[in-house]
């Protein structure tokens, strides 16, 4: 961008302490941050949960099963895709 050899309309950037862990909307008392804390938990969450992968998850496999037919199809596409466009107004 800064070479001048691409135009974006908006580019979002995330630099949050801890990472997405400790992003925006994360409670923060007095100050203190938890990222670390949090991630640890996400950690052994992850680490024990039984179902690691969304590709596995029972409630996933029956939803393409019974109505979006198989992953990347039409429906699957047109259901979980979104395109934004936005257009911006000089005040």
């Amino acid at each position: 961008m800064e070479k001048g050899e691409v135009q974006y309309d908006f580019v979002e950037v995330m630099a949050c302490p801890g990472g997405c862990v400790g992003g925006g909307g994360q409670p923060i008392h007095d100050g203190q941050e938890l990222a670390f804390e949090r991630g640890k938990q996400l950690y052994r969450l992850d680490r024990d949960y039984k179902v690691r992968f969304s590709h596995e998850n029972p409630d996933i496999l029956k939803l393409y099963d019974e109505y979006m037919g198989q992953p990347m199809s039409h429906k699957a596409h047109m259901l979980l895709h979104t395109e934004h466009e936005c257009e911006v107004k000089s005040l």
